[in-house]
């Protein structure tokens, strides 16, 4: 019985030594709020990609390998009321009790804003994948650069966000005439910003701003604003936020018949693939940025759809949403950095990741050298592209950018009777 355990444990001991898995593992500490659809779509996409990594062998620190681990804590920050100094100690818990070597997160662009600081104070690299959207992220990196060097967003932000936006749009005013809009917003950094640009640019191109709403996280009645804008004879009802009751919107606008088509540059829990369940099946005809092609299924590299079947085997289920690429590709990114640096040393790290390129789930991998965001373009082949898909017959299809675009937009009877939509 001694014998077959000792040939147990060295069996199990040269299986460890082959993948690499007994060295001291590379801790991801992951600090954001796991309770959102975004945060738990990027800890999904974070742990596939880690035990594909480890599974391959892990991590060549000049030499070694090394495995993955990741650390995730909850930092609550898009809870109504949770101030951001919550989900701060959070970052600083996950830093010095779990001895993060990198950090995840957090969620909400004033949780992420803040946490620069805590970075800067611990010299620890920073990847945002999920939330931060706000284009303050990446410019006050860009200002304070000596400061805030540590930190990256690899993922796509309000501000390019809106010119997809309004690349979208100027299609729909060309090819079917529509130039008026009501602007629907969660109160909060990011969706203000996206509907403050979006309004102010789509002015200047002639378009009618009807009216602006905003609502507080938590908020459960829209009607009020759904009124106002078929009053004012919008045709596009423009709607940023990421709260779970935007479901709510939706199920009002169809129920009510607003002759307007519903365009949600980020409308969190319509990316989900049980959307259409949810909302038994009132989330027909509505527009949802998804932020980063994979999210939705494409064609955008021919990674795009591999990640796509290896999160469905892991998880059940499709990518939900936002998260779910980016955190897919946070690892990866990690990797081909730390490989080329030899090192974790945070500064080496610095122009290590300084000088990515490679070809992720979402296109090429860039990052800007002095702001830290990832190099957004309409073609994958030159950048990180996003995604805009429109709920049909149960589906998601992507019809935005041209590019990787799987199908055209349509609109519900009752907006096409009104306005006697007819293609160019």
């Amino acid at each position: 019985m001694k014998k077959l355990f000792l040939l147990i444990l060295t069996v199990l001991t040269t299986i460890a030594n082959v993948q690499g898995l007994e060295a001291q593992p590379i801790i991801m500490g992951v600090a954001t709020d796991t309770k959102i659809l975004d945060g738990a779509a990027t800890i999904r996409g974070l742990t596939l990609a880690v035990e594909e990594i480890n599974a391959a062998g892990g991590v060549n620190v000049a030499g070694k390998k090394r495995p993955f681990k990741l650390e995730v804590m909850d930092t609550r920050d898009c809870d109504a009321g949770v101030p951001v100094s919550e989900a701060l100690l959070v970052v600083e818990k996950v830093i010095l009790e779990k001895g993060a070597d990198f950090i995840i997160g957090p969620s909400r662009s004033e949780a992420a804003l803040a946490a620069l600081g805590v970075i800067s104070k611990y010299k620890k690299i920073y990847l945002s994948t999920c939330g931060g959207l706000s284009p303050k992220f990446h410019t006050t990196i860009a200002e304070n650069y000596d400061k805030y060097k540590y930190a990256f967003r690899i993922t796509g932000e309000s501000g390019y966000m809106a010119k997809e936006a309004m690349d979208l749009l100027t299609h729909l005013t060309s090819q079917y005439g529509l130039n008026r809009m009501f602007i629907i917003v969660q109160d909060v950094a990011f969706a203000r910003a996206g509907g403050e640009i979006i309004g102010e640019s789509l002015k200047k191109k002639g378009w009618e701003i009807l009216g602006y709403q905003r609502y507080p996280t938590g908020s459960t009645d829209f009607s009020a604003a759904l009124l106002k804008a078929k009053d004012a004879g919008a045709q596009v009802l423009f709607i940023m936020g990421d709260m779970p009751e935007l479901s709510i919107l939706i199920n009002q606008w169809y129920d009510m018949k607003i002759p307007a088509l519903p365009f949600g540059n980020y409308l969190g829990p319509a990316m989900e693939p049980k959307f259409w369940e949810v909302t038994k099946g009132r989330a027909a005809y509505t527009i949802v940025n998804v932020v980063n092609a994979g999210n939705a299924p494409s064609n955008a590299t021919p990674l795009t759809m591999k990640f796509y079947r290896a999160y469905q085997k892991r998880w059940g289920t499709e990518p939900e949403g936002y998260g779910a690429a980016s955190g897919y590709m946070a690892p990866y990114v990690l990797k081909d950095a730390i490989e080329r640096a030899g090192t974790l040393d945070p500064d080496s790290l610095v122009s290590a990741l300084e000088k990515t390129d490679l070809v992720g789930v979402y296109g090429r991998v860039r990052f800007d050298p002095k702001s830290h965001q990832i190099v957004p373009s309409l073609d994958p082949k030159e950048g990180a592209v996003g995604t805009i898909f429109q709920w049909q017959d149960g589906k998601r299809v992507v019809v935005y950018p041209p590019k990787i675009a799987m199908g055209e937009i349509k609109f519900p009877p009752w907006m096409s009777d009104y306005w006697k939509i007819k293609k160019k």
